[in-house]
């Protein structure tokens, strides 16, 4: 009974997550296309309304702690559902996407991730990707901003192993820039994939960053190591059970 009305609750609340942002998005899109500071404004009030209203409807809370970046920096975070990019980007004054070409087809979310300065690659075809993240990253560094990536490159539910990408590092190499990366547990409240909303209290946690000039075996390592050993003890201390083999590093294939 309880289960069944959760579900209810978390029906509802993406019914009017998605209306917000269709509202706002078309409420804000004639000033954003004047000015990107009104894309910016737009898409911190829809993250913002996402967390209190998850709080409000699901009893899901959210925090975001460690110290929030402003300057040119690699935001480098563990992926498990939609609402760690929510609770990301709610926190970064400039964030700005390296993201999947597919959601170019969308209109709102294209529109205001071109405002943004987001950057779509196709995952499908990773050699071409890499490369064209770092000559896009390269063109668009006269916009100020905090660029986010998965370096996992997909979501990755609770307890599952997957081996950090080398497009990180290689941005990492090529921009110059510090890396921060970001740990998180959503995942245990916010499914990957389905509708259940479950309570309690969702965290986002930035890491001190990896500053630029080590080798790119020793960054890979070092952020795969700060970034897994910090989401596996947000996840445990959300109740969520990791087995010894899960705390293993994923090995490459």
């Amino acid at each position: 009974m309880l289960y069944a009305l959760q579900w209810v609750l978390s029906l509802i609340f993406i019914f009017q997550m998605y209306l917000a942002m269709t509202i706002i998005g078309l409420i804000f899109t004639p000033l954003a296309i004047f000015d990107r500071k009104f894309a910016f404004i737009a898409i911190h009030l829809w993250c913002h309304w996402v967390r209190l209203s998850a709080h409000a409807i699901c009893g899901l809370k959210s925090e975001v702690r460690g110290v929030v970046p402003t300057d040119e920096v690699i935001v480098a975070s563990k992926h498990q559902s939609f609402f760690d990019i929510i609770l990301i980007v709610s926190a970064l004054p400039r964030p700005k996407f390296i993201m999947k070409k597919s959601l170019e087809k969308m209109p709102i979310v294209n529109f205001y991730a071109e405002r943004c300065g987001c950057i779509g690659v196709d995952r499908g075809k990773r050699g071409q990707a890499i490369k064209k993240m770092v000559a896009d990253v390269k063109a668009g560094n006269i916009r100020p901003g905090q660029l986010i990536i998965f370096p996992q490159g997909t979501r990755i539910a609770p307890g599952a192993k997957a081996e950090f990408k080398v497009g990180t590092g290689v941005l990492y190499k090529e921009l110059g820039q510090d890396v921060v990366p970001a740990a998180t547990n959503v995942g245990v409240f916010w499914k990957r994939q389905g509708i259940y909303r479950g309570r309690g209290t969702a965290v986002v946690e930035f890491l001190p960053r990896i500053e630029a000039g080590r080798g790119l075996k020793v960054f890979m390592k070092d952020l795969e190591e700060s970034v897994e050993a910090r989401s596996n003890q947000l996840m445990i201390d959300a109740g969520f059970e990791i087995s010894a083999d899960q705390l293993r590093p994923a090995v490459p294939k």
